[in-house]
């Protein structure tokens, strides 16, 4: 059945701007260059193995969204479960794609403190708030307070990082109430250009910084390239399932593949709208802000200053410790180190944008509700889950679990069931039929055996050797050597030496409720469906 859509795009560049500044996020500028730089499981093997997953994952399952997505639209349906529904025809087709629904707003739990912090960051920035001399220990201990990272509720109030936080929050409800053209399109449309601008000054400045101290001439911009780029333990990396599962992940992340954005988004578009080069164009913008803007701005810029120990430190050390001390030691560091955090604000409210308008697709659709109503009852969810990782702030507890169940897992999860939906509930020969339907350029031939073969048989690989390795093994040996400290499943289960945090099974439970209302919605989703 094929309704009238109430709203929709405006134009093909504002649907291309909105998935790319979907995919355009903090995971190009922090993420990315964090996972490249960590010591464990980054340098040249994170790199092969991430560009290998771009290419018979990434960009195939983006090309499987956008056509599921547009013909999801043409049936009438605009949220993950209810396209799923209309291509499986059967009672669980839209259990499978409450998946949809669940990671984007569950992403956007700890996504948009996040953002608030990097708001936070511009401000004190750009009024020399963030120049705190040589001593790292400075940066550390600003990043903790601004965080709460010490005490569980140290932010809450009427501080500087809680009223951050609340003004994002509200933000991105006021844009979103202002629905697909007057609201998404229009700030993709202004932000990814500004984006890209101040993406571009910054690069410039970097790669124009030499060797900031000539005592040390090892510690370079180039050498910092190099760290990045050059391989090293390659076959030990290779080997590592977690190296595999951390690069799908993050391909997954970047292109907002997996998450129910993409899907959404395409839904909108008309019977005869191109998706094959559309899908290409934002791949390919993501791509060139993730490796040749995002990789190329931090690293290479901490690495010059500081050397390869300081880029070694994760995601959020990088960006938020190392790079404000990298910033403070060098001339004008309070502007660039404003424009830096400020280019962060931006990539992030695209992309938590886009996390929300899976929900209110949904909301909508499924409960019939109007857009005042989705944009509420959205809003009291997405209170109670940020709520959940400001408060429990402590080691950031609750956010690190939340991004390996949701982020991690459930991203991972997500792209490998829509491959299979597309070979085997929609049908293979099908779904390309339909994915040159307008199409201004054809897919390579060679994806089609990519798209039936590998792809399935890559992520299916992949996510059986994660769980040897992580859950087999434990329940067998039940020794420490397969986890570190932080990790979300040693923290439920507990284990030698490690015992299980009361905060992490709290925000599983807290997730496991999630997902139990939420199928909920989707059973009285159903009876509206079936009705048609």
């Amino acid at each position: 059945m094929t309704t009238k859509q109430p709203d929709g795009w405006s134009s093909k560049l504002g649907v291309i701007m909105a998935v790319a500044g979907s995919a355009v996020g903090l995971g190009n500028f922090l993420r990315f260059p964090g996972l490249a730089a960590d010591k464990e499981t980054g340098g040249g093997a994170f790199l092969i193995a991430y560009f290998i997953s771009l290419l018979i994952v990434g960009l195939p399952i983006c090309w499987v969204e956008w056509t599921l997505g547009r013909f999801g639209g043409t049936q009438g349906y605009n949220s993950s479960p209810g396209i799923f529904h209309a291509i499986v025809r059967k009672p669980w087709g839209k259990y499978v794609g409450l998946l949809g629904f669940i990671i984007p707003v569950g992403v956007y739990f700890y996504y948009v403190v996040i953002e608030s912090w990097c708001l936070g960051y511009a401000w004190n920035s750009f009024s020399g708030g963030l120049d705190l001399g040589k001593d790292p220990a400075a940066y550390a201990t600003a990043f903790a307070a601004f965080t709460g990272l010490k005490a569980d509720g140290a932010i809450l109030g009427f501080g500087g990082p809680f009223l951050f936080f609340v003004g994002v929050f509200v933000l991105n409800f006021v844009i979103i109430y202002r629905g697909i053209s007057r609201g998404i399109e229009f700030i993709c449309k202004w932000g990814m250009p500004v984006l890209i601008l101040i993406a571009l000054i910054l690069l410039v400045r970097v790669m124009t910084l030499g060797t900031p101290d000539p005592t040390k001439p090892e510690l370079s911009v180039w050498n910092g390239l190099g760290y990045m780029w050059n391989p090293h333990d390659i076959g030990q990396g290779l080997s590592n399932p977690a190296v595999w599962l951390k690069a799908a992940s993050q391909v997954f992340f970047t292109l907002s593949v997996g998450f129910g954005v993409i899907i959404t988004y395409a839904s909108y578009l008309k019977k005869n709208d191109d998706v094959v080069l559309s899908g290409l164009t934002a791949t390919a913008a993501n791509e060139f802000c993730e490796v040749g803007l995002g990789g190329m701005i931090t690293v290479p810029a901490a690495f010059a200053f500081l050397g390869a120990s300081a880029v070694a430190g994760g995601t959020f050390a990088l960006g938020f410790n190392v790079l404000p001390q990298v910033f403070a030691g060098m001339p004008y560091g309070h502007l660039f180190g404003g424009l830096f955090f400020t280019l962060l604000f931006i990539a992030a409210v695209t992309s938590s944008l886009s996390m929300l308008q899976p929900g209110i697709a949904f909301l909508e659709e499924g409960l019939g509700l109007d857009r005042r109503g989705s944009v509420t009852l959205l809003g009291l969810i997405t209170a109670v889950g940020c709520t959940l990782v400001v408060w429990f702030s402590e080691g950031l507890k609750a956010l690190s679990t939340v991004d390996f169940w949701i982020g991690d897992i459930g991203i991972f999860l997500q792209g490998t069931l829509l491959i299979y939906i597309f070979n085997f509930a929609f049908g293979t020969e099908r779904g390309w039929t339909e994915a040159h339907q307008g199409a201004e350029i054809r897919i390579p031939r060679v994806f089609k055996f990519i798209l039936r073969w590998v792809s399935p048989a890559y992520l299916t690989a992949i996510f059986a050797m994660f769980v040897l390795k992580n859950v087999a093994g434990w329940n067998l040996s039940f020794t420490a050597a397969a986890f570190t400290p932080t990790d979300p499943i040693l923290d439920i289960v507990g284990g030698p030496g490690h015992p299980a945090s009361g905060v992490a099974r709290l925000t599983a439970f807290f997730l496991l409720l999630f997902a139990g209302f939420s199928a909920l919605m989707i059973q009285r989703a159903g009876k509206r469906w079936d009705a048609r």
